[in-house]
């Protein structure tokens, strides 16, 4: 796992360089997401970089938590999707890599526009039901805040995907338990979340270490194992928020605020360069 390793490791460097240069956007979620996005972009999924949008034959993925775009972005242009130093535009006026990801910038990569929180478990099923519909085969995948799961729209689509038997889908959960306000316990706790979308019939896998990229690879590739059996999946996948920056682990203040020009000093030289910057 060294080369998904230096890979993560870069993607952790774009980020902080991104949110830096601009002063603006969500480091801390997209620091602790970054081994997934490796894992799955890099080793799991199945895609293609010369992108179709209707994405016949591969399969899918959908950010709903849409505000950690900066792991988005460097991961899809380091998949070859677009120009690397694209990424020095980011948040920047009539640029296509925008703070949330918008469809009306055709950057390619990205399939819907997100940030919206609690919508993209919707259109995921919509995109799963149109593979079984088409007989394609291919998976399709999601991404989720454990914060975002506040929003009530989440568990309509929780309890169409199992009565439905959605099982080309594998959804995922970020739990770090920090959300814009502070702890997720605090401002709306979830209590035992497996527990929860049992209930509702899904597949539940735990994933405890959701910053070790070997866990990470293992643990997609069992919910890959257990499609087509009758039930959609979901991993409960617990990562550190800010992971890779020591000063932004844990804490919840790091969900939107970009670092100084000290900090960022300080995270740079946490996260040597490997595969060179954009």
């Amino acid at each position: 796992m060294n080369n998904l390793q230096d890979i993560a490791t870069q993607v952790r460097r774009d980020i902080v360089r991104m949110v830096h240069a601009v002063q603006s956007g969500h480091p801390g979620g997209s620091l602790g997401c970054t081994d997934y996005f490796t894992a799955l972009y890099f080793n799991v999924m199945k895609h293609n970089p010369a992108f179709n949008m209707d994405g016949v034959g591969e399969d899918l993925f959908f950010l709903s938590n849409g505000h950690i775009s900066p792991v988005f972005y460097s991961v899809l242009a380091r998949s070859g999707y677009f120009p690397l130093n694209e990424l020095s535009t980011f948040r920047k006026i009539n640029s296509r890599v925008q703070g949330h990801p918008t469809t009306h910038e055709h950057l390619p990569g990205i399939r819907i526009a997100s940030g919206s929180l609690g919508q993209g478990m919707s259109v995921a099923l919509g995109a799963a039901l149109a593979k079984k519909l088409n007989n394609d085969s291919n998976i399709v995948y999601s991404l989720h805040g454990d914060g975002e799961m506040d929003e009530g729209q989440n568990w309509e689509a929780i309890m169409f995907a199992g009565h439905k038997k959605v099982d080309n889908l594998i959804s995922t959960i970020d739990r770090n338990g920090q959300q814009i306000d502070g702890t997720t316990a605090n401002v709306m706790s979830l209590g035992d979340l497996g527990h929860k979308f049992e209930a509702f019939g899904w597949e539940v896998i735990e994933l405890s270490k959701g910053n070790d990229m070997d866990e990470i690879v293992k643990t997609l590739n069992q919910a890959k194992s257990l499609t087509s059996k009758g039930k959609p999946i979901v991993i409960i996948m617990k990562t550190v928020m800010g992971k890779g920056v020591d000063f932004m682990e844990g804490k919840h203040e790091w969900h939107g605020i970009a670092p100084s020009d000290e900090q960022l000093k300080k995270a740079l030289a946490q996260l040597p360069e490997t595969l060179g910057d954009y």
